[in-house]
């Protein structure tokens, strides 16, 4: 008998129907990408028959939202999606504890709740969670993976979406297969890049850059209890997988599958672009990455079909786009617009906005159909992948320009209002990233230390309009838990001896739930905050000009502070304006329609000439 007809004669229609669709392809992106194995097709029926296996375990209420999804396939580009991610140790410090916090989640009108990595990984050597020991275990101190299942349920219960990470370009050296590899057990060799000596790994080297090159330099790490070479692209206790191997596709595919089965609605595909390795290259963003990602899309819409793929994609945009795939071939569903993030604050350093308007215009000529997700701060760090060529003509140099950022955002340069801290400082390079929370960043912490309400004011004023821009670009806005409140950076970090040596725990500090309940208190910071942002979300999915696929544009402003950014539907006309500067500015603009109102404060007027106070923004609006 045949594969299809050995498996289709135990399947139901539903999964008949997607089987048939999409095996052909399947099959032939398979058997392409492992020419080179014995007998692909071997594998390829293991694959197939995990994937008819795991549909059977996936209970009826996600079967139900597969085919509600599937018959609303644009249902995640509306203006409705509106994000949060968290670590539950520091929101809630248990799964169930988190259960408890979800009138919370709900009150911040989220319904995509990214829970950053919880899966078990070693203490002290586990990269914030990005070391995973084992895809189908909870850290134990979160709870159960039937805690997390439960979760999951009262968040659809709700209508809040669940976003988890899906670590794929390796494991730790906790992992069951690492340590039989360690044991020397060929077959799991064999699941990483294990060598004898250093010669193969030298090769690598030649052209296979550093990702931390201060704190984890090279791209191999040297085993001397087992003499042994293993590829560890990012520290040390993570060992890179070999998806040259077809036992690492399947069974990292059955992973995802068994979390999709756990009720997560959004994979989070970490370090995508590094997962296929080979010589002579700089093992980034190869061909075969993208045969996987459509391989993995394809099984989804196999399988469960109501969950989505979010690639995590921190390149320049000219490596990002092809992750979308193709119309006919598509690949991720979502990506991170991480150079707007990046040109965000190299905006808020620089109050000028010539970059950031230039980004925006890149985006707005993409296909509408690509879909970001965007964010001013995230668990990481802040890197300054930038238009360099761009700024060039400008006269700005990349390292000088980088210090900069650096310099003014940290604090060191004169009259900086900014309060971050350095990740990964390369002194030689001239190169760092950047920590600290948004609040921290845009003055709150610097004005109120120093008890200067005027100060903090406008920080807080600032606050509001970065989140405003952030929720007027075109795609997902996803706000970091604590932002709505103003936390500031949380230094006990260096205190603790697992973390003191990374920085970015600088924003990854404890919820501080007694600010939270300060929310309600006017003339508080946490009460301007909160209300701001809550308004800011309820206008947003009020009005169908912000659904993701509305096209968009920039203004010229004529004035190198402000930015203006336009949308633009059959039933409306929005135009939103920001002011980068600490002065009250103009933005030139000219647009001869009528009268708009801000959908922020309710005033009227022209969008002519707009008078904008200082780190000041308006959301105008004009109905059709």
């Amino acid at each position: 008998m045949s594969l299809t007809k050995a498996i289709l004669s135990e399947a139901d229609r539903t999964f008949t129907a997607r089987f048939e669709k999409h095996y052909d392809e399947l099959k032939w992106l398979y058997c392409e990408l492992y020419q080179d194995v014995p007998d692909p097709m071997e594998h390829l029926v293991s694959l197939v028959s995990g994937m008819h296996a795991y549909y059977n375990e996936r209970k009826p209420s996600l079967k139900e939202s597969d085919l509600r999804r599937e018959a609303d396939p644009d249902w995640y580009k509306r203006n409705d999606l509106y994000g949060m991610m968290l670590y539950v140790n520091c929101f809630s410090e248990t799964l169930k504890g988190l259960e408890e916090k979800l009138d919370y989640i709900s009150e911040c009108n989220v319904n995509y709740l990214h829970l950053m990595p919880l899966l078990a990984s070693p203490k002290g050597r586990s990269d914030g969670g990005y070391a995973v020991a084992d895809f189908r275990q909870v850290q134990p101190d979160l709870g159960t993976m039937d805690d997390f299942s439960r979760v999951a349920d009262k968040c659809h219960e709700r209508g809040i979406n669940i976003a988890l990470d899906f670590v794929m370009n390796h494991t730790s050296e906790d992992h069951e297969w690492a340590k039989r590899a360690r044991a020397g057990e060929r077959e799991y060799q064999d699941r990483y890049f294990f060598f004898d000596t250093f010669d193969i790994p030298a090769m690598y080297e030649k052209t296979c850059p550093q990702v931390f090159p201060t704190t984890a330099p090279g791209n191999f790490t040297w085993l001397e209890d087992c003499r042994k070479h293993v590829m560890t692209t990012f520290y040390p206790y993570q060992w890179d997988l070999n998806y040259r191997n077809p036992e690492v596709l399947n069974e990292m595919v059955f992973n995802m599958l068994y979390l999709a089965n756990r009720g997560v609605d959004i994979i989070r595909l970490d370090a995508v672009p590094y997962i296929w390795k080979q010589l002579g290259t700089n093992c980034r963003n190869l061909p075969q990455v993208h045969t996987i990602v459509r391989m993995m899309r394809i099984i989804c819409e196999i399988v469960c079909p109501g969950v989505l793929m979010l690639g995590e994609v921190v390149m320049a945009p000219d490596k990002v786009a092809p992750y979308f795939g193709t119309p006919e071939k598509p690949e991720c569903h979502m990506l991170y617009n991480v150079t707007t993030m990046a040109s965000t604050w190299n905006t808020v350093a620089t109050r000028d906005a010539g970059l950031l308007k230039r980004q925006l215009d890149i985006l707005a000529s993409l296909p509408r159909t690509y879909i970001f997700q965007n964010y001013l701060r995230c668990h990481d760090d802040i890197g300054w992948g930038l238009d360099y060529d761009y700024l060039s003509a400008f006269g700005i140099e990349e390292g000088a320009h980088k210090k900069y950022l650096n310099d003014y955002l940290t604090g060191k340069w004169p009259d900086s209002f900014s309060r971050g801290e350095l990740y990964n400082d390369d002194p030689r390079l001239r190169d760092a990233r950047l920590c600290g929370t948004t609040a921290s960043l845009v003055g709150v912490e610097r004005f109120g230390f120093e008890g200067n309400r005027a100060g903090v004011d406008r920080g807080v004023t600032y606050d509001i309009t970065l989140h405003a821009f952030m929720m007027s670009q075109s795609g997902i806005p996803v706000l970091y838990s604590g932002d709505e409140i103003g936390m500031l950076n949380d230094y006990s970090y260096k205190k603790d001896p697992d973390k003191a040596a990374d920085s970015r725990y600088l924003h990854r500090g404890d919820f501080r739930w007694d600010l939270a309940e300060r929310r309600n208190e006017e003339g508080t910071v946490q009460y301007r905050l909160f209300h701001a942002l809550d308004k800011l979300a309820h206008i947003r999915a009020a009005h169908s000009v912000f659904e993701a696929e509305v096209p968009f544009r920039t203004l010229d402003t004529w004035d190198q502070s402000t930015l203006a950014l336009v949308r633009e539907n059959d039933e409306e006309k929005f135009i939103g304006i920001y002011n980068f500067s600490e002065f009250d500015r103009v933005a030139w603009i000219n647009e001869e329609d009528g009268i708009y109102t801000d959908l922020i404060s309710g005033r009227e007027m022209e969008a002519r000439g707009v008078q904008i106070p200082a780190f000041g923004c308006y959301w105008l609006l004009r109905k059709k």
